[in-house]
Parts: C-alpha cells; sequence; structure tokens
C-alpha cells in the first residue's frame, strides 16, 4: 500500500472572517460550541487511518498551536504524529510563506521523506470524509494529481475554482472563480458525467474544487520546484492540468466552505435542525477536540428551543431559541437569545474576581440579566451587561467598532469585548 502524509494548510488570515480572525488564525475559529475548525480534518485523518499530519501555520497561531498539542498525542508505539510546521525564516530562506503552494514548498525537506502520496488539505472547511476512498480513486485512475471535487449551481459558480472532466473524469479545464456568464456558461458539466460517477444533478450545472488533493510525491516537487507559483488553486492545478495527469473525485456529501462570517453564521445555525446536514453525533466517525473535564450545563428555570448548549454552562431563567451556547457560558435571569451564536468562555471567574470587577464597573464574563440578543456571534470571554439590546435596531447591513461589529446584518462581539450596562446596539 502506498504511504500518504497528510498536510493541513492553516496559516490562513480568514480576513473574510474578522473580527473572530482579529486574535485567532482562521482554523482556530470556534464551531458548535465547543469545537475547532482544525479538528475537523484532523478528525477526518484519523478515521481515515493516515495519521502522519503535518500542519503548516503563520498567522496568529499561538491558540491554534495550543489547541492542537494539547489535543492531538499520539502514542510512543507507532510512528504516527501530528506535527506544526510553522513559517520561519532559515539560512536558504528569509520570507514567510507567501501562499499555499510556497508554505508547502518550504516544508518538501521534511514532507518527501513520509509518503508515496502527500493529502494536501485545507483547515477551514466543515466535512467529513474517508479519505481512503480519495486515494484509491487516484491510484485507480493512475493520476499524478486528484482533485476532489463537488457539484454546485450556476449561481454558486463565482466563489469556487470550477472545472470540466472527459468521460473518464479526466481533468481537462480549470477557471479561478469565473464571474462573466459567456465563462460560466462555458464551464458547464453534462449531465450524462454526473450521472455516469452516480450522482443526482439536482439543478447542478458545475464542478467546484473543494481545495482537497492527492499528489504523488515526485508530481508535486516537479511543480514546487520548477516555478515560483505561490498558490495552488489560482497557479499549480492550471499549471498541472498543462503538463500532468489530473483526475477529479467526485463528492457529494456536507461540505461547506467557512469563509464569511454569515456562512459561518449559517453553518453553525444549522447544526441545531433536528436533522442538522453536519451531524456531530456520529459515534462511529466523532469529531476530537480537547478534552475539558467540565461539569454538565445548570438550566435554572429557563425555556430552551433547538438550540445546543455545551458542558458547563449555567443559564438562570432565561430564553433561548435556535442558539449555541458555548462551554463555561453564563446567562443571567430574564435574558433572551434568539438565532445567536455564543462561544462561551476560557475560564470561570472566582468571587473575588467578580467583586474586582463589579468594583470597575466591569460586566462578568457571559452575559448579564435581562439582555436581548438576536442574529448575532458572541465571541469568546465577552462580558454583556444587564439591560443590554444586541438587536442591530438600525439595521445596519455592516459597520466595524471595536466593541460590536455588523457584518451581512450580524452583529458580531469580538473576543473579551466588554459591552456595558444599558447599551444598545
Amino acid at each position: 500500500m502506498a504511504k500518504v502524509v497528510a498536510i493541513i494548510l492553516a496559516g490562513g488570515q480568514g480576513s473574510r472572517l474578522f473580527p473572530l480572525t482579529k486574535m485567532r488564525s482562521k482554523p482556530a475559529v470556534p464551531i458548535a460550541g465547543r469545537f475547532r475548525l482544525i479538528d475537523i480534518p484532523i478528525s477526518n485523518c484519523i478515521h481515515s487511518d493516515y495519521r502522519r499530519i503535518f500542519i503548516l501555520t503563520q498567522f496568529a497561531s499561538v491558540s491554534l498551536h495550543r489547541h492542537i498539542f494539547l489535543t492531538y498525542r499520539f502514542d510512543a508505539f507507532h510512528d504516527d504524529f501530528v506535527t506544526l510546521l510553522s513559517a520561519q525564516q532559515t539560512l536558504e530562506n528569509r520570507d514567510w510563506y507567501q501562499g499555499t503552494a510556497d508554505a508547502v514548498r518550504q516544508n518538501l525537506s521534511f514532507i518527501r521523506e513520509q509518503g508515496d502520496l502527500v493529502l494536501i488539505l485545507s483547515g477551514d472547511h466543515l466535512y467529513r470524509m474517508d479519505y481512503r476512498k480519495f486515494v484509491e480513486s487516484h491510484l485507480r485512475t493512475g493520476a499524478d494529481v486528484s482533485i476532489s471535487v463537488i457539484p454546485v449551481r450556476g449561481e454558486q459558480v463565482g466563489e469556487f475554482g470550477v472545472m470540466k472532466v472527459d468521460d473518464s473524469g479526466r481533468v481537462v479545464e480549470f477557471r479561478e472563480k469565473p464571474r462573466e456568464a459567456a465563462a460560466v456558461e462555458a464551464m458547464k458539466v453534462d449531465g450524462d458525467v454526473f450521472a455516469k460517477f452516480g450522482i443526482a444533478p439536482r439543478d447542478r450545472t458545475h464542478l467546484a474544487s473543494m481545495g482537497i488533493y492527492v499528489f504523488n510525491r515526485d508530481a508535486l516537487q516537479d511543480l514546487l520546484t520548477a516555478n515560483a507559483f505561490e498558490d495552488f488553486g489560482k497557479q499549480i492545478i492550471p499549471e498541472a492540468i498543462r503538463t500532468k495527469k489530473v483526475f477529479s473525485h467526485f463528492f457529494d456529501g456536507y461540505w461547506e466552505d467557512i469563509g464569511t462570517i454569515p456562512s459561518f453564521f449559517e453553518a453553525n445555525l444549522n447544526l441545531t435542525d433536528p436533522s442538522p446536514a453536519f451531524d456531530f453525533y456520529d459515534e462511529e466517525r466523532p469529531i476530537f477536540t480537547h478534552a475539558r473535564f467540565l461539569p454538565g450545563s445548570k438550566i435554572v428555570a429557563s425555556e430552551v428551543a433547538r438550540s445546543v448548549l455545551c458542558e458547563g454552562s449555567i443559564i438562570h431563567g432565561s430564553s433561548i431559541r435556535r442558539s449555541i451556547v458555548g462551554i463555561r457560558s453564563k446567562i443571567g435571569e430574564a435574558s433572551s437569545l434568539d438565532r445567536t451564536i455564543m462561544m462561551g468562555a476560557d475560564f470561570y471567574e472566582s468571587k473575588d474576581d467578580l467583586a474586582r470587577d463589579a468594583a470597575r464597573g466591569i460586566p462578568p464574563v457571559g452575559i448579564g440579566c435581562r439582555a436581548e440578543i438576536r442574529n448575532a456571534i458572541i465571541d469568546k470571554n465577552a462580558r454583556i451587561g444587564n439591560d443590554v439590546r444586541l438587536i442591530n435596531v438600525r439595521g445596519i447591513r455592516d459597520e466595524k467598532c471595536d466593541m460590536c461589529c455588523i457584518v451581512g446584518g450580524i452583529l458580531v462581539v469580538p473576543k473579551n469585548a466588554v459591552v456595558p450596562d444599558g447599551t444598545v446596539i
């Protein structure tokens, strides 16, 4: 069997997720109240039995490094590993990572000794995949490079790299985020191609790259050392199609690129559905994360509907509807949350802490009494006082300030932010 080494690209700034990425990289952003985005590809690798994993990091990586160090440790009796490869200056290279391809290029000396095949993954997508099927498809076609693709509708094409394939699944053309009508029309895929690979079109007319690749080790080295290309999607993949055998691997499950505040917000809210498209309750393929040993949630005389309450939360006489309440969250009496993502806290405050905060006029970590919050994301360790209303009273689409940002009509309270008593936004 071919040896597979996995590389997770986790160095991106994620500027479209600001302010959630103000203090952390995109893969470190919490999801579902108790996980982080990086947990998704690592868990997929572990369930696929690919346990030689490099994680390439660069931007605001401290919390990501801490999470990975505390969570992923394999036993000493196998040569499995999860190894961080941070951007660094060396005698040969004084530059930081200039892009996804450049990040892999700078670490080829570590990678090429670990596997015959290189599985390249993104650190910020929400999906569940058995990568073994992807690798089997790659070997069966005799490809140099394989790209995992997912069918999308025509109106979605401008957000993805899209491709055309022949009857064998070989990629014959690739375009990065085409927006002109003629270019979108030219990239349509015949319905017979979908049928051949067992996929019902359901109004989907194009094939989008998922940003997941399998490379033969030598082909990857050739593509990275023969030029100075910096990005996989925009440069390496088009060059590979021109000079190598590039095949597609069709995927038709749930997959979400959580690249913007609205997409992140909706992906989280969808987890509150009775039968969500992405299931965190899969016992056979759980998503792993840091074990915290927190007590169960305490709910006192509250009304909770269609919500996810994570461990360690304390909720007093409040109303919570279609929301996610993260770990160690505290919500005061007579408060109301509707369509709200509350990420929780990294710590509990002691009685001394609470007294000291009160003397300084600072609200405790969590949400105070009689607060009304709607269509909002509350980042970790935020302090929201009594009688606060976060409901976007002016109907603003986009606005930035230190206390609270509005992105796409969604209120976002940044990590560690303080919202004083009586504030109305």
